[in-house]
């Protein structure tokens, strides 16, 4: 099973940005856990600050790897263009959130991409990747 994660704006910060919303683990090393967590599954990472560099990397996955974790950040609440993009693909996508974006600012209760995605995982912190992980496992 194929799974790539991608992450959207200041996700690379990690550890280091807020950590009393976003923890004070980096996410490579999170990554790598995660990776040692689950050896059966080819696992990989992607992230930029960049919108039209996530759409790139969507539709170059989208029509060959099982799963994609998708946490757009800032641009989730922005980018018809991501929305347009999950749509677009063929490869089912779980929107991710490490916060409870409902328990923000209200601009951070729109989803661009809720309406495209499989299903969508928020507020758990870190662990929400390993849940969505969980969901195309369980399929």
């Amino acid at each position: 099973m194929k799974i790539i994660i991608i992450n959207g704006p200041n996700l690379n910060l990690l550890g280091k940005r807020e950590t009393d919303i976003y923890g004070n683990l980096s996410f490579e090393e999170f990554f790598q856990k995660l990776k040692d967590a689950y050896p059966n599954i080819e696992l990989s990472y992607f992230q930029s600050n960049v919108e039209g560099e996530l759409i790139d990397k969507l539709q170059e996955v989208g029509f060959s790897y099982d799963g994609i974790i998708l946490n757009a950040a800032a641009y989730t609440h922005t980018s018809v263009g991501i929305g347009d993009a999950v749509k677009a693909i063929e490869t089912p996508v779980v929107e991710v959130h490490i916060s409870n974006t409902f328990a923000r600012e209200e601009y951070r209760h729109q989803s661009y991409i809720s309406a495209g995605a499989k299903g969508v995982i928020l507020g758990f912190g870190l662990q929400s990747y390993e849940l969505a992980l969980q969901s195309f496992i369980s399929e």
